[in-house]
């Protein structure tokens, strides 16, 4: 049986009734109505009472933690576990969803999930004119668009053009609220899509170059005095460092957020090895054993090979 979902039925802003021959979106539809219905019972009254006194402000951390371990579950190709904290994910973004709903109803600024799920659809339509003929990204579209990149220009321009989005810098788009290294490759690649980026990847390793020898002077001059004004000067310098690194990464094409969490997971595993073997060998951890541990140490990384 043909099924009812296809590109026409999407453009449809409200009212677009999923078939039954659609089995996978059916099933999806009812499974986030249980979901929706659930939330409802933990926040009306008689429900839990955590549930009940959370607001979007306090829910915002929660977010944000489930996110990075969705990431990290993703990452580590684990599908089980991605498939539960993405659930968490969909929990939370749910949950503060019918929070705002829950505001409107008190007469006060929100607005109810469905809104937000039918912008979201209006939205990607628009910014996918090269899929959707209806689209009203089409006045801007550009044609034959065939590659990611060509995909990307377009969806800008569609942003600022169609969607009165343009702003005073482009560097506004990333939120500040950003992790600061999240916010620096994002800040990155938004400023290489005007064309300040280096053409090579030489320079950008030689100003990681340029900027350690920079620390290492600022470092000094805190060993000479270590006064407020050098010990700022030191922070800034380091920042500098970082900054430069995660522009080598992107020109690497290494996402800097994945490569840390990587890097994380890996220390952790490798330490905690440490930590057991001097445990059970009776060797205590501090300075004077480092040779000890290094040896533990390179037994984990070795074991990984």
């Amino acid at each position: 049986m043909e099924k009812t979902f296809d590109k026409n039925s999407v453009l449809s802003r409200r009212g677009t009734v999923v078939g039954a021959a659609d089995e996978d979106s059916a099933k999806a539809a009812a499974a986030f109505c249980r979901l929706y219905e659930l939330i409802r019972i933990l926040r009306a009254p008689g429900g839990c009472p955590w549930d009940r006194e959370q607001t979007p402000q306090t829910m915002r951390r929660d977010l944000v933690e489930e996110v990075f371990e969705a990431v990290d579950a993703i990452s580590s190709d684990d599908a089980p576990h991605a498939k539960e904290e993405l659930g968490d994910v969909f929990l939370n973004t749910t949950m503060i969803s019918y929070m705002f709903r829950q505001r409107e109803e008190r007469g006060e600024s929100g607005w109810t999930l469905d809104q937000a799920l039918d912008e979201l659809v209006e939205k990607l339509i628009r910014r996918h004119p090269h899929v959707f003929e209806q689209s009203e990204g089409k006045v801007v579209a550009d044609k034959d668009v065939k590659t990611s990149g060509e995909v990307l220009a377009q969806w800008d321009k569609i942003k600022e053009k169609v969607e009165g989005r343009e702003q005073k810098s482009i560097l506004d788009e990333v939120p500040q609220g950003f992790p600061p290294l999240l916010r620096a490759y994002k800040m990155q690649k938004k400023a290489a899509k005007k064309g300040f980026d280096w053409p090579s990847l030489e320079p950008t390793r030689a100003k990681i170059l340029e900027e350690l020898k920079e620390v290492d002077e600022a470092a000094a001059q805190v060993q000479q005095n270590g006064s407020e004004e050098n010990r700022v000067h030191l922070e800034e310098e380091v920042g500098d460092l970082f900054f430069a690194a995660v522009n080598y990464a992107r020109k690497l094409g290494v996402d800097p957020e994945l490569a840390m969490n990587a890097a994380n997971k890996k220390f952790y595993k490798r330490f905690t090895y440490v930590e057991d073997q001097c445990a059970k060998n009776g060797v205590e951890m501090i300075q004077e054993n480092l040779d000890k541990m290094d040896e533990f140490w390179n037994e984990a990384k070795g074991a990984e090979n």
